[in-house]
């Protein structure tokens, strides 16, 4: 499957443009609205996809305190009562409209430093009657792989990132997209990158490559 994986079309957005970030610092999370047990769950999530970007966790950045937040709600009104969230993201009174407006039960949102690496994200998860069918872990997963990096807006809009191997089992990360969170993450290359042939450079790294 890894052979036939376009690494072009994960970073390449609905516009045309190509576009790639990855962290450049450890992620500090931090979860709100959800007991303790699910804030389990979603830092197992990021740590395990962490471990794969060889990326530390940590308990506070410098900068922000938290530099990944994620917002489990029922509806997005909710977050205007979030207090200081509107300093974080200024257009949050125009998003919440778009976001009820579309209907929308998950959103994400990037921040970056001046040199283009990831600087923050800020998840949002509207728990409706679809949301409520997917396992907890699922859930967290998926949104971790996808806070890793910086996809193209259309990367899984066909195929999920995660795979169920059995049925009734988890779901597990799909190994091709593993080895290009794995790929990202090299040193050799760029934290950020808008030419595709950034993309190449992706692939000659993919295990699929080497063969």
């Amino acid at each position: 499957m890894s052979e036939q994986l376009d690494v072009t079309r994960l970073f390449t957005r609905s516009d045309g443009s190509y576009a790639f970030a990855r962290w450049n610092r450890p992620i500090a999370p931090v979860v709100f609205g959800v007991e303790d047990q699910t804030v389990a769950l979603v830092k197992d999530a990021l740590q395990a996809v962490a471990t794969l970007a060889n990326m530390p966790l940590a308990e506070t950045d410098p900068e922000l305190g938290a530099n990944m937040m994620w917002f489990f709600l029922r509806d997005w009104s909710e977050l205007t009562a979030t207090p200081d969230l509107d300093q974080l993201i200024p257009e949050l009174p125009d998003l919440i409209t778009r976001l009820q407006a579309a209907g929308a039960n998950q959103y994400r949102i990037f921040r970056f430093d001046p040199d283009g690496a990831i600087r923050a994200c800020f998840v949002f998860i509207r728990m409706d009657a679809q949301l409520a069918d997917v396992p907890a872990d699922t859930l967290a997963l998926g949104h971790a792989v996808q806070s890793i990096l910086l996809w193209s807006d259309t990367a899984f809009a066909q195929t999920s990132p995660l795979a169920i191997v059995q049925t009734g089992g988890p779901a597990v990360l799909r190994p091709e997209i593993a080895d290009v969170i794995r790929a990202g993450y090299a040193a050799a290359l760029p934290a950020h990158a808008t030419d595709a042939s950034h993309a190449l450079r992706l692939q000659a790294r993919l295990p699929s490559a080497r063969r």
